[in-house]
C-alpha cells in the first residue's frame, strides 16, 4: 500500500469555479510557471505516484462558489488516477483546503471529528495559557485537521489526520521589530496546535488505535531563531518526544532531524527567495506513525528531485516536481 502527502503550491488556481482544469496560458499560483505547464507536472506526479490515498495539503478551495470535490474529481479523472474518491472535513476561508484523495476500491474512509474536554475538535476553540501570565489564551486552526477513520482491504483500521500548521513566517512585517513580534506571535500559536493536536493522539493511542498524522508542519528543530524562547519545536511535540514510548510516533526524517539539527541535508520543500536570489530548503511535510503500526525506516521516502538520493528518478518527473510545487510528496509504502 502507498500513501503520500503532497503540499501542492495555489492548487485552486488551477481549476476555474466550476472545477474544470484551466489548461491555458494565464500565470498559476507559482512564480513564472502558467497553468498548463502546472497541471501537466501535476499529472505526472501523481500518475507516476499511484498512491492508493494522497493526503493532499493546500487543496482547491472549498465555500459557496467553488467545490473541493469536483475540482479535485476532475483533476483524478482527466489524468485516469484510480485515487479518484475525495473526502474533506471542516472547509476554511484560506482557498487551501486539506482533502483525502483515495482509491475507494482499497479504503474505506470517513470524516471523524472528535471532542473532548481535553482537545476540543479542531473546528472550535482551544484555551491554553501561552505565555504564563496566567490567563488562558484562545486558539483556533485557520485550517481545522482533517480527521479521518480509514479502514484497509484487509480490514486493519487506522485513524488518521491530516494537517497544516500555522506558518512562522512574519508576512506582513514592515520592520524588523514587526518582524520579531510576528515571528514569536507565529510561532506561539502554532506550538499551541502542536499542543492541541499531540492531546488528540495521546487521546487515540490510549484508546490503543493505531495512528498516522501527516502533512505539512511549517517546523523542525533548529528552523529559526525564536525557538530556544520556547524549548522545543512542534515537531518533537507532536512526536511526543517527553511521553512513554507508546505514546509516541515515529518518522525516520523527522528522527535524523532531531539528531543532527541544522545539519540534516534532508528537505522536503524548496524555496526561492527573489530578494537575495538565492534558494532556501526545509524539511516541513512528515508522515507521522504509531509504532504498533510496525513500519521501518525504509517504508518512507520524499520524492525529491534534486537530492542525490533521488537519482533513480528520470528527467520528466524531476522537471515536473519542481514544476509542480515548491513542496515534494512524502511517500510511505508498506505492506
Amino acid at each position: 500500500m502507498r500513501i503520500a502527502t503532497y503540499n501542492v503550491e495555489w492548487f485552486n488556481s488551477l481549476f476555474d469555479d466550476d472545477g474544470t482544469l484551466l489548461f491555458d496560458q494565464g500565470w498559476s499560483g507559482r512564480y513564472n510557471v502558467t497553468r498548463e505547464q502546472q497541471l501537466t507536472a501535476l499529472g505526472v506526479v501523481f500518475s507516476r505516484l499511484d498512491a492508493d490515498a494522497i493526503m493532499i495539503i493546500e487543496a482547491p478551495d472549498h465555500s459557496r462558489a467553488r467545490r473541493t470535490h469536483t475540482a479535485l474529481e476532475n483533476f483524478a479523472n482527466h489524468f485516469g488516477l484510480r485515487a479518484n474518491t475525495v473526502l474533506i472535513g471542516f472547509s476554511n476561508d484560506t482557498q487551501q483546503e486539506i482533502a483525502f484523495l483515495y482509491d475507494a476500491n482499497v479504503i474505506k474512509a470517513q470524516h471523524r471529528p472528535i471532542a473532548s474536554v481535553e482537545a476540543p475538535r479542531f473546528d472550535e476553540r482551544f484555551e491554553i495559557d501561552l505565555d504564563v501570565d496566567a490567563r488562558l489564551d484562545t486558539v483556533t486552526f485557520s485550517k481545522p485537521p482533517l480527521e479521518l477513520s480509514l479502514q484497509l482491504k484487509d480490514g486493519r483500521c487506522i485513524s488518521a489526520i491530516g494537517v497544516h500548521l500555522k506558518s512562522k513566517a512574519p508576512h506582513g512585517a514592515r520592520t524588523p521589530t514587526d518582524a520579531m513580534r510576528l515571528s514569536i506571535a507565529n510561532r506561539r500559536k502554532q506550538l499551541a496546535q502542536s499542543i492541541w493536536l499531540r492531546r488528540r493522539i495521546t487521546q487515540l493511542l490510549e484508546d490503543r488505535q493505531s495512528v498516522m498524522v501527516l502533512g505539512d508542519f511549517n517546523d523542525g528543530p533548529g528552523l529559526d531563531e525564536y525557538e530556544n524562547l520556547f524549548g522545543r519545536s512542534s515537531i518533537e511535540i507532536v512526536m511526543g518526544q517527553d511521553l512513554v514510548p507508546a505514546l509516541g510516533l515515529f518518522d525516520p526524517h523527522a528522527a535524523e532531524l532531531l539528531g543532527t539539527g541544522q545539519d540534516c541535508n534532508t528537505f522536503s520543500a524548496q524555496f526561492y527567495d527573489h530578494k537575495t536570489q538565492t534558494s532556501l530548503k526545509a524539511l516541513l511535510d512528515y508522515i507521522f506513525v504509531s509504532k504498533n503500526l510496525g513500519l521501518a525506516p525504509e517504508d518512507w521516502k520524499i520524492w525529491n528531485p534534486v537530492d542525490p538520493h533521488g537519482a533513480e528518478f528520470d528527467k520528466e518527473l524531476r522537471q515536473a516536481l519542481l514544476l509542480g510545487s515548491d513542496h515534494f510528496p512524502v511517500v510511505l509504502d508498506f505492506s
